[in-house]
């Protein structure tokens, strides 16, 4: 990075002493964003330092010569973790931003402190879209943006890459590991899937209710990785029933529904405690809101279990955010979804808005959907 492009450069005097920590002492603790139960603190080791590295060749991308930008805040493992730690383990800079909430500050960096590498939640590069005139600003810099947090929807990605001519590499991950499935610089995307696991990681889908054998491919399960990971927490903070719960054998198994091709990319459906129950049946909300994104200018879409109006069945209610200046049309959306979903699965009633609800780290808060 030349030195011109930052406007100062502070180096410190060289530490003369560290203290002495071994691998699996206990580094930090940062808590889990609680969108699907109480927010956990999750105890993390030294080593998880050295159990990122898969992420910098097969996520990241991240040289020495690069400079981060992370549009997240410093309290959450994706910006902790990609926006300072990765950057810093390979001699990199790294830009964090806390000020006002302003869309166009994100190209404005970009092009201030030549960024090469550019990381944030779905939402923030949909605001950019939606509100900044990209043309105005240089981003010649800037090799790729990365994606994580939330589902990134294939229509999302399209833009940007109208737009800037830039990909967005996408991962998947948790507080418990960060992230340990991605595409990349050498891990081609496929349209609606966030990638497939690292080199190293040991990664399955396990049978719902029990057992510790991997599922083949095309067959749905819980979401698991090997306990043994460098980059897996040490535990929850005074937790103890919960983490005895969230390990299975020799795997950690999330509440993550998925299933894996014969690529070894993985698939979402859902997470398994928010699947519906409609008229007897139960729908992934994921399946749902992939057919709804799939509509013309639909960009963001979430669906719920909702009483019905009998009071005792329950339908499905869709929650859809159109492009700017166009007409909403529940007909059509419904049309859209008898088309392509059986007659269960199809909502019954669609619910336009101007935004998702979302948390500060631009998580779904389903709850929220009114």
């Amino acid at each position: 990075m030349p030195p011109q492009a930052l406007d100062a450069l502070f180096l410190s005097e060289p530490i003369a002493d560290y203290a002495d920590t071994a691998a699996h002492d206990p580094a930090y603790l940062v808590y889990t964003s609680g969108t699907t139960s109480r927010p956990k603190g999750v105890l993390h080791a030294h080593r998880a330092a050295w159990g990122r590295r898969p992420m910098l060749t097969h996520w990241t991308g991240l040289r020495s010569e690069d400079v981060m930008l992370h549009a997240g805040a410093i309290n959450w493992t994706y910006t902790l973790g990609v926006g300072v730690i990765d950057p810093l383990s390979v001699g990199a800079a790294t830009v964090l931003y806390n000020g006002k909430s302003d869309p166009s500050v994100w190209p404005r960096l970009i092009e201030r402190y030549g960024v090469s590498v550019f990381a944030a939640v779905p939402g923030v590069f949909r605001q950019i879209l939606k509100y900044c005139a990209l043309e105005e600003y240089d981003l010649s810099s800037l090799r790729h943006g990365l994606s994580a947090g939330a589902a990134l929807p294939p229509n999302l990605s399209l833009d940007w890459r109208k737009r800037t001519g830039k990909e967005i590499f996408e991962a998947f991950g948790m507080s418990e590991i960060s992230t340990f499935i991605s595409t990349g610089p050498l891990t081609p995307i496929k349209s609606d899937s966030p990638g497939r696991a690292q080199p190293g990681r040991v990664v399955a889908a396990l049978p719902v209710e029990s057992g510790c054998i991997p599922l083949a491919s095309g067959q749905t399960g819980l979401l698991a990785i090997r306990r043994d990971d460098p980059g897996m927490m040490l535990g929850y903070w005074k937790r103890e029933e919960e983490e005895r719960q969230a390990f299975r054998g020799e795997w950690f198994v999330s509440g993550d529904l998925v299933e894996f091709d014969e690529d070894g990319y993985m698939w979402r459906h859902g997470r398994a405690d928010e699947v519906m129950n409609a008229g007897g049946f139960r729908v992934s909300p994921a399946e749902v809101e992939k057919c709804l994104l799939s509509f013309p200018n639909v960009t963001e879409a979430a669906v719920a279990e909702r009483a019905g109006r009998d009071g005792e069945t329950t339908i499905i209610k869709a929650y859809v955010v159109l492009r700017d200046a166009v007409r909403a049309d529940e007909a059509a959306i419904i049309a859209h979804c008898q088309s392509h979903l059986a007659a269960y699965k199809r909502p019954k009633v669609v619910v336009f808005l101007e935004s998702l609800p979302r948390n500060a780290n631009g998580k779904l808060k389903r709850d929220a959907l009114v």
